[in-house]
């Protein structure tokens, strides 16, 4: 009867060894595991918030000021019926610098896919600003001439472009806001 009782005692003993340092390697791997999801899951939030602040910053000094911009010019070509030397050169030539210089000065908040076409509106903005300097801003102004085009020097109005300009803005304001 004591052998039995010797050998309960040791089973118990036994199992209770083995249950405990195999709950010792249940709790290292699961706060390893808890450890790592909860890194992940850090990783994904500061990406996430990187993600929106970019997203902030780029609808707040580059596209959206854009947007209105190219708004503002294609508001003036519309009102534009004959020659408005003030129109001209306070609200196209105006927005037409902004949105150049824009386009410059915040180029690192321009998507990749959007090079090209802010290249093709800076080369047109320049050339139409070339020729506004040349036509307007002379001791001898061209008065008569209509209104500054850079067209005819083979620069037309990328008007595509700035479509796409103007879609990413939307797109960029409805993932932050709606």
């Amino acid at each position: 009867m004591e052998e039995y009782f010797k050998i309960i005692l040791v089973s118990i003993f036994s199992g209770a060894v083995v249950a405990s340092v195999i709950s010792i390697i249940f709790k290292r791997k699961t706060e390893k595991i808890t450890a790592e999801i909860k890194n992940q899951f850090e990783m994904n939030l500061t990406s996430q918030k990187s993600g929106h602040v970019w997203k902030e910053k780029a609808v707040s000094e580059l596209y959206g000021p854009l947007y209105l911009h190219f708004s503002r010019t294609n508001r003036a070509i519309k009102r534009y019926r004959e020659k408005n030397l003030f129109l001209e050169e306070k609200v196209m030539k105006e927005s037409n610098e902004k949105i150049r210089n824009l386009l410059l000065e915040k180029s690192y908040l321009i998507l990749p896919d959007l090079f090209e076409d802010a290249n093709n509106l800076v080369e047109h903005y320049d050339v139409w600003l070339e020729e506004f300097s040349k036509l307007r801003e002379t001791e001898n102004p061209e008065v008569d001439k209509k209104f500054v085009f850079a067209g005819p020097q083979g620069y037309p109005y990328p008007k595509n472009s700035e479509k796409i300009f103007i879609k990413k803005y939307l797109e960029l304001w409805n993932s932050l806001y709606q």
